[in-house]
């Protein structure tokens, strides 16, 4: 069983950034993929980037050049650092940890308005 507390968010203006961190626990995340996944209202939550247990990554053509996915197994944490901010980044993000089963956490809420 994994427990992902995410945390980070808030309100931010266009161009602003922010770093979301996923602190998880009950488990060693190491040999789990992680990823990071959003929510806008009246839309589907969709994958916004992925780190595999290897350390490789990858990211919606939305946010690439613009987010970076990270993890620190030492302190059982994913990051995702937002640069570039864009109204339409606007969401509810979610921490996701997959392996075998899936995992998620309870969501931050991530404005992006001036």
């Amino acid at each position: 069983q994994v427990q992902l507390v995410e945390s980070g968010g808030g309100l931010v203006q266009p161009g602003g950034s922010l770093r979301l961190s996923c602190a998880a626990s009950g488990s060693i995340i190491s040999t789990y993929h992680m990823g990071w996944y959003r929510q806008a209202p009246g839309k589907q939550r969709e994958l916004v980037a992925v780190i595999f247990s290897g350390g490789s990554t990858d990211y919606v053509d939305s946010v690439k050049g613009r987010f970076t996915i990270s993890r620190d197994n030492a302190k059982n944490t994913v990051y995702l650092q937002m640069n570039s901010l864009k109204p339409e980044d606007t969401a509810v993000y979610y921490c996701n940890a997959r392996q075998g089963l899936t995992y998620w956490g309870q969501g931050t809420q991530v404005t992006v308005a001036s």
